[in-house]
Parts: structure tokens; C-alpha cells; sequence
């Protein structure tokens, strides 16, 4: 029920003229505000995507950025470079990215455990590499690329109308919610449990752990490529930061703090995150000493979630009867 309120909440917040001092610096409809949650709706959703692999199948991939990034600059160049209409270069650059998981995701899933990972991080930092070298002037290096605003609809472009952003981000979040919760009522989510917690059990059943694997890995993909895209359209462009490992370390400790595996978890974990990291940078030059720095107070406090919360915050409000 909790979750329906939410929802509600969510559809008519761009509504509201409520102003929350020290929580938003605008009321709840400025776009300053509206910028602020749609980042959150985005991470959220992105977080649920990474715990498709994580928290469902049990892949502990310190790759995953490398997704979001080809999302957010396949995007933007289409867009930006080769003049292609915003949806349509979403259209192109998500199936292509699912290609390009599928063929990475068909090695990186020969290991398992530790080698997995690491398999994944060098896939990662190749294409970290490559988006800061810039080649032939597509990705503008270090400073990102800009998202040119001539390729857009002009329903998405100006401060007024950040409103249709949030809705973007919003219906980002909607999409990989009815996925990942959709094929957790289907017998592949119990698959995919029975896959995390043992994996000979799958195979003795006659079912192929590696196509089942490759298959999560591919999809995961394909909705850190959409939500790449997203993020590059509410911030106005791609940049390098999505390409880092800093961005699949985030994305863990967003699953991690919200309850990894559970049906609710990521979603928490990732908007909570993400309004910690954007306010604690805006105030972090008032405070004093390492709380300037909002990776030392973020750091602190997913410590302390995971010693007095080990389920997350949603096992927390579970066990209090608030959250079904």
C-alpha cells in the first residue's frame, strides 16, 4: 500500500507550491527542486538495475558504469554530432548497448566470484580511458559533451519546463520498477534467487546457469544504457564521472543501504543517496573539517546502515510494519 502512496505523492508533487526549508532550498514545484528529485528518481531506477544483477542473479560487477556511460554518450552524440532526433538516438543506442553487454557480458561470464569483478572493472576502465581521450573530438574529453539542445524537443528544453524532466525521470523509474519487479513474480525470479544462492542446484535442474547469467547481464545493461540517457538529458550533457568505477562502487552501496535483493530496497537506497550526495555538496563548504566533504559524511553513514541495519533501510522499516 505504502508503495502506491509513494507513487501518488510523486505524480502530484510538481503540483504543490509547499516549501520544506533546510530539506529543498525551493518549494516542492520550483525547478531547482523538480532538477533535484528527477536526478533521484534516475539513480533510483538505476540502482534497481544494478540489483537485478546483484542483489537477484548474485553478479558482483564493478563494471556497471560503463553502461550508463555508453547510454548517456551514445546519446548525446547522436544528438549532438550526428543531428539525430532525441528518441530516436535513445532507440538506437540502447539495443546497441545491449549488444555491446552481451558481447562483454559473454566473456566477463566465463569467471565467477573475484575474477568476475575484475573482469568487469578492466572492461570498465578501457572505456573510462576512452571517453577521456576524446577520440576524433566525440566524447570532449575531461569536460564532458554538452547535449545540444538544437536535437530536443522543445517540451524538454528551459528552466520552464524542468517539470517535463522529472516526468522523464519518473517514467525512467516506472520502466525498470515494472521490469525487475515483473520478472520477480515470474518463475525466472526464482531462478535467479536459486542462481544467487546455488548455483549447481540451478544446473542440476537441466537449466543453463551461464545463459541465464549472460541473459540478466544483458538487460541490466540495457537499462543503465536508458538510464544514462536520461541523466545525460536532465543534466544537459554526458561527462566522464559516469564512466568511472566510482559510479559501480555508488550504485553497491546504494543497493547495500537500501536492502540489497529486496523488492523495494535499490529504489531507497539509490533516491536517498543521491539527495544525500547533491544537498551535502551544496552545504559542505558551511561545515567544518572532513564533514565538508560529502564522501567522508556519505562514507560514515552507510557504515553505520550496515552495522545497525545490516537488511537496509527497508529491512528496517519492514521489521517495523511500515513497509510492505
Amino acid at each position: 500500500m505504502l508503495p502506491l502512496v509513494v507513487l501518488a505523492v510523486l505524480i502530484l508533487l510538481p503540483y504543490s507550491t509547499v516549501g520544506l526549508p533546510g530539506v529543498f532550498e525551493g518549494s516542492l514545484n520550483s525547478p531547482g527542486t523538480l532538477q533535484m528529485l528527477a536526478i533521484c528518481l534516475v539513480f533510483g531506477g538505476l540502482a534497481l538495475g544494478y540489483d537485478l544483477l546483484f542483489g537477484r542473479a548474485g553478479l558482483l560487477s564493478f563494471g556497471h558504469a560503463l553502461y550508463i556511460a555508453a547510454g548517456a554518450y551514445g546519446t548525446d552524440i547522436l544528438v549532438s554530432h550526428a543531428h539525430w532526433p532525441l528518441w530516436a538516438a535513445v532507440a538506437a543506442t540502447v539495443p546497441a548497448v545491449a549488444v555491446l553487454a552481451a558481447l562483454l557480458g559473454a566473456v566477463a561470464l566465463r569467471t565467477t566470484g573475484i575474477a568476475f569483478a575484475m573482469v568487469t572493472l578492466a572492461f570498465a576502465q578501457v572505456g573510462w580511458i576512452v571517453v577521456n581521450r576524446d577520440p576524433g573530438g566525440l566524447t570532449g574529453g575531461e569536460e564532458g559533451l554538452p547535449l545540444d539542445s538544437a536535437g530536443l524537443p522543445a517540451s524538454l528544453v528551459g528552466v520552464a519546463n524542468t517539470v517535463n524532466l522529472y516526468w522523464v525521470a519518473l517514467a525512467f523509474l516506472l520502466v525498470v520498477v515494472v521490469v525487475v519487479h515483473g520478472i520477480d513474480r515470474a518463475p525466472l525470479g526464482r531462478v535467479l534467487t536459486g542462481l544467487r544462492d546455488d548455483e549447481r542446484r540451478v544446473s542440476v535442474l537441466g537449466l543453463s546457469a551461464y545463459r541465464l547469467k549472460l541473459g540478466t547481464f544483458v538487460l541490466a545493461g540495457a537499462l543503465a544504457a536508458l538510464g544514462g540517457a536520461v541523466h545525460a538529458l536532465i543534466v544537459g550533457g554526458a561527462s566522464p564521472h559516469l564512466a568511472s568505477a566510482d559510479l559501480t562502487l555508488s550504485l553497491i552501496v546504494m543497493a547495500v543501504l537500501g536492502g540489497a535483493g529486496t523488492r523495494w530496497g535499490a529504489v531507497v537506497g539509490g533516491v536517498v543517496y543521491a539527495y544525500l550526495d547533491q544537498r551535502l555538496t551544496q552545504v559542505g563548504g558551511a561545515l567544518p573539517g572532513p564533514l565538508s566533504q560529502p564522501l567522508f559524511i556519505l562514507g560514515t553513514l552507510f557504515v553505520l546502515a550496515v552495522y545497525f541495519a545490516p537488511g537496509g533501510l527497508t529491512g528496517v522499516l519492514k521489521r517495523r510494519g511500515r513497509f510492505a
